[in-house]
């Protein structure tokens, strides 16, 4: 089946200046991907008439479908329905229906309606009208020579209720659509081309239609199989296989075949286990508490956290013992090592984890640079201590601290 391919354009100078960040555009490629259309093309144009021309003409040169948000106000940096009708080559008159949704719009809510909002009715004469019952700007449709463009209001809700009530639907019913299918590989504890070398083989075994991509961040690195077809039942048996097949090559990196980041996997774990888990910060500032309580139902397992940036709060809240401190330092695996049991005895929970180190740009020093880190976590069983290098960004440093200490509960439950 030949693939749907589809662009979005985003009109705006606010979103070339920064002002403005373009949620739109990405909410607009979810949704078509979820249907089976392809986006091919994703481009911002500010509010100049021959960069939003061209934009057209090149994009129903290439692509089957072309959606643009924003643009459809009542001022003169409006541009996006006087150029359609220049691209259509068609008049702009007042729309009776679109004016009559525009006047009982501002009846509803005692406004006056005046000759600028009353040309928010005005539309190309070759469009088909959208109704937009959250505004006053009209979506339109054109169809021409089997390519279809689709004008929305650039209000991020008033665009998404129109996406997902209008557009969506009249694109289903437009055209013949494949399944776009997805399969994820959720790995941690690993760098990206650490794994590229330990999955090579698999990488290499790939059938030709199925493609592979690394998305690595801070969260750890995500490899995205993507294929299109007809068939689900095949669709999912290829992909079967190969979440077999990459287990023996990269499985104790590996913590999830779905989108649930590594908190939300952690939080069924340790309901499946009947196990608690209480948390002693100090580089990480709460990171890793707000991290483990932004999935819902958390309470159930995590029973709180002690932030101990100073080293008095060590002693005194933790029981961190000062000779180790004065001997080793905070950053240590000694100190890091007493937090994590301090805290679990603490709360009394069956796990205990901890954070400390030089989160950055200053503080290091030559035996300790910054971006060193020391994280533990503390059960039944003993304590278990890993130190971490990283680079001198401080926020990215807290987030990869978090990663990795929660990567070492899922690790220890599993042994």
């Amino acid at each position: 089946m030949t693939p749907v391919k589809a662009e979005i354009l985003a009109v705006g100078d606010e979103l070339l200046y920064g002002q403005t960040l373009d949620t739109n555009s990405h909410f607009i490629s979810g949704e078509l991907d979820k249907i089976g259309v392809r986006v091919v093309r994703r481009t911002t144009v500010g509010d100049n008439e021959a960069d939003i021309l061209q934009a057209f003409a090149e994009a129903e040169s290439r692509s089957d479908i072309l959606l643009i948000s924003g643009g459809l106000g009542p001022t003169s940096d409006d541009l996006t329905k006087p150029c359609l009708a220049k691209h259509f080559g068609c008049g702009i008159r007042i729309h009776e229906e679109a004016l009559k949704e525009v006047t009982e719009f501002f009846r509803k809510r005692g406004r006056e309606l005046t000759e600028l909002n009353r040309q928010q009715a005005a539309l190309p004469e070759c469009c088909e009208k959208i109704t937009n019952p959250l505004g006053t700007a009209p979506g339109m449709w054109f169809d021409r020579n089997g390519k279809i463009f689709v004008s929305m209001p650039g209000v991020p809700h008033e665009m998404v209720h129109m996406m997902q009530t209008e557009v969506i639907p009249r694109i289903r019913q437009r055209f013949r659509l494949p399944i776009i299918a997805h399969q994820m590989v959720r790995t941690a504890g690993i760098g990206e081309s650490f794994l590229a070398e330990k999955i090579a083989p698999w990488e290499q075994s790939l059938p030709p239609h199925i493609r592979l991509a690394y998305l690595p961040s801070e969260a750890g690195v995500k490899l995205r199989l993507t294929t299109f077809g007809e068939d689900a039942g095949k669709i999912e048996k290829d992909f079967a296989a190969l979440r077999e097949s990459i287990l023996p090559l990269a499985g104790q990196y590996i913590f999830g075949f779905t989108d649930d980041p590594l908190e939300v996997v952690l939080g069924k774990l340790l309901l499946e286990k009947g196990l608690t888990l209480s948390a002693a910060e100090s580089c990480t500032g709460g990171h890793v508490s707000h991290t483990i309580t932004t999935v819902p139902g958390s309470s159930a397992y995590f029973l709180g956290s002690v932030v101990a940036y100073a080293n008095e709060v060590k002693i005194n809240a933790l029981g961190v013992n000062p000779e180790t401190l004065a001997q080793y330092g905070a950053v240590s695996e000694q100190t890091v090592a007493e937090m994590a049991s301090g805290v679990r005895q603490r709360f009394g929970t069956d796990i205990g984890i901890a954070t400390s180190g030089i989160a950055g740009p200053g503080g290091g020093t030559p035996d300790k640079p910054v971006g060193t880190i020391w994280i533990a976590c503390a059960d039944r069983n003993g304590v278990e201590t890993r130190k971490l290098q990283f680079a001198n960004a401080r926020l990215v440093n807290i987030k990869l601290t978090t990663t990795a200490v929660l990567n070492l509960v899922r690790l220890r439950i599993k042994q």
